[in-house]
């Protein structure tokens, strides 16, 4: 039998990248999935990171995704930093399904400059997106939990950056630390009630976020158009930031452990930051 056969996932940052990954892994699970994304033109502000965001196309190909293995999904464009419509969008999708049992708070977003000089814009945005979404995901999504009565499982998905930062994302690392202490707040507070909260911490991740010209002109500056080809070779220093001998890890990486978490393959695993950094961590 799936490890979440039956069982109902709902997902922010669903539309493409690891939060796709992570929705259909839970699917071939068993899972059926809400989901949430913000989607083009829906009049978003976010406008401060350094890659495009995701797309309606973006969010329907995730729903045709789910749908092939053979699982329903009901995805919506909603705005973490806005309660009100994460809460409509989590409603609707258990009206649906009927019940809730595994919730993934994925949604983020990542700009890059010294904390200094920072616009009071950036800073915001990143605060509000990766730690007051976080914190307004379980918000909206913990009701229904305790309205099943059978527990469940959280998942946050943090950063390594947030226990070894580097310089130019420190505001992306203060809000991901956040997200860590959230998580073990709230393992405390809900366990009691055999709601199990975890977080995993990723290194790089091959997803737009990182996968563009502007991130690989930070690493491999002496190039003027730096591909992908190059971030991959050996000597690159994005492989020189892992113990293992790889430039990053993959979306399917980060999916497995979030399976293994949601699972009752983890059923006394609680309060952890689980990282899936290819090394990060050990190798500074």
């Amino acid at each position: 039998m799936n490890r979440l056969e039956n069982q109902v996932a709902f997902v922010t940052g669903v539309a493409r990248g690891q939060g796709r990954r992570i929705a259909v892994r839970l699917a071939e699970e068993g899972a059926d999935i809400i989901g949430v994304d913000l989607g083009s033109g829906g009049g978003f502000d976010i406008d401060t990171p350094h890659y495009a965001l995701s797309t309606d196309a973006d969010l329907a190909r995730t729903a045709e995704l789910i749908e092939e293995t053979g699982r329903k999904a009901v995805l919506r464009h909603a705005d973490v930093r806005d309660f009100d419509s994460l809460a409509s969008a989590v409603q609707e999708g258990v009206e649906t399904f009927g019940r809730l049992d595994v919730v993934v708070a994925n949604a983020g977003i990542l700009s890059v400059s010294p904390v200094l000089d920072l616009e009071e814009r950036a800073w915001q945005q990143n605060l509000d997106v990766n730690l007051t979404g976080a914190w307004h995901t379980v918000k909206a999504a913990v009701p229904h939990l305790r309205a099943g009565g059978r527990g469940g499982s959280i998942v946050f998905i943090t950063s390594a950056a947030a226990m070894l930062s580097v310089p130019g994302i420190g505001h992306y690392a203060t809000a991901k630390a956040g997200v860590n202490a959230l998580a073990k707040s709230l393992a405390a507070e809900l366990g009691p009630e055999w709601i199990r909260v975890n977080a995993v911490s990723p290194g790089n991740v091959d997803t737009p976020m990182i996968d563009n010209e502007f991130t690989r002109r930070l690493f491999l500056s002496h190039l003027e158009h730096p591909g992908k080809s190059d971030a991959q070779e050996p000597d690159s220093p994005y492989v020189r930031l892992h113990a293992l001998p790889v430039p990053w890890v993959e979306a399917k990486d980060i999916s497995n452990a979030v399976v293994f978490l949601a699972s009752d393959d983890a059923r006394f695993v609680t309060g952890t930051v689980l990282p899936v950094d290819a090394g990060y961590l050990v190798k500074k």
